[in-house]
């Protein structure tokens, strides 16, 4: 009798019954940690610690802009391409970093002194995207520009407000400006750019004037950054008191040509950003200036003392 109570005993049973169950459990729990650990990996390797570099080199191509950026995975920018006559000069020096490829052009605007030097670049390197504002110019060097680009069949994206580069995970890329579409000077059309690294941020402005500061000024958008290319090669015409406090930058770069007509960079300027504390650096003095971030800290290093 005792033997069948043990053979048929409900309790025994239920409990036998429930032991699958509670296996099964402990092993969705095992599974589910795993998952988590596994998220947590992945989060921390798409959006953790910075582990890459980013150089962003200001050319010293006198009165003029050009600006090769190495991203932390290895691809490279080029913003501005100076006058035809630099062109050489920008080629020799993007293969003296290694560069086999461009895969982002960036034009802030249709100036000589801008883009003179783009149409060899583009038949010297292959090139990924173009980006450029949308404004039409009647100049020979905007023309040849344009025949260049459409000879290796490439198509341009107008560089607005908003629009992001897809760089690498490191390095995020966006155009703060141009804000607008319609602009009685052709430097308020310029593309500028906010790259932002980690915690460390650059603000590359073209040549846009006050203009395009105030549109910039009133998105709404922050405009904090380590490094500031200074407008329009530190005329007056452009980083305005309210543009410059809300930039409050450690490092400000001018790219000026040596005794130029224009008398660039105006005093006006210069003392505005020395009475903001701001580290100035010259490419007429300086030669060509490297600024490298960790994305915690940015260390700028020049040609010349």
């Amino acid at each position: 009798m005792f033997r069948f109570l043990r053979r048929n005993n409900p309790s025994q049973k239920a409990r036998n019954r429930r032991r699958p169950a509670a296996a099964l459990s402990g092993t969705a729990l095992v599974l589910l940690g795993f998952l988590m650990l596994l998220w947590i990996a992945l989060v921390q390797t798409t959006t953790g610690e910075i582990t890459g570099t980013l150089q962003v080199h200001f050319l010293d191509v006198g009165q003029a802009d050009a600006i090769v950026i190495q991203t932390p995975e290895g691809q490279t920018m080029l913003v501005d391409g100076g006058n035809a006559g630099d062109a050489k000069y920008i080629i020799d020096y993007l293969k003296k970093l290694g560069v086999e490829r461009i895969d982002h052009l960036v034009a802030t605007h249709p100036h000589e002194d801008h883009i003179g030097g783009l149409r060899r670049v583009v038949e010297t390197f292959p090139i990924g995207k173009v980006y450029m504002p949308r404004v039409v110019h009647t100049t020979a060097t905007y023309e040849n520009l344009l025949l260049a680009i459409a000879e290796k069949n490439l198509r341009i994206t107008p560089a607005r407000a908003g629009l992001v580069i897809e760089v690498d995970p490191e390095l995020e890329v966006e155009f703060l400006a141009p804000v607008g579409e319609d602009y009685r000077s052709l430097n308020d059309y310029s593309a500028v750019l906010l790259l932002t690294h980690g915690e460390v941020r650059f603000l590359l402005t073209g040549d846009a004037e006050t203009t395009s500061e105030s549109e910039m000024l009133a998105s709404g958008r922050p405009l904090q950054a380590d490094v500031l290319k200074v407008a329009h090669h530190g005329s007056n015409s452009s980083t305005s008191p309210s543009f410059l406090e809300a930039v409050r930058p450690r490092h400000a770069v001018i790219s000026v040509g040596a005794g130029n007509r224009y008398n660039h960079p105006s005093e006006l300027i210069l003392q505005r950003l020395a009475q903001a504390g701001v580290r100035i650096w010259r490419t007429d003095q300086h030669g060509t200036i490297v600024a490298t971030s960790d994305g915690a800290t940015v260390t700028v290093k020049a040609e010349k003392n």
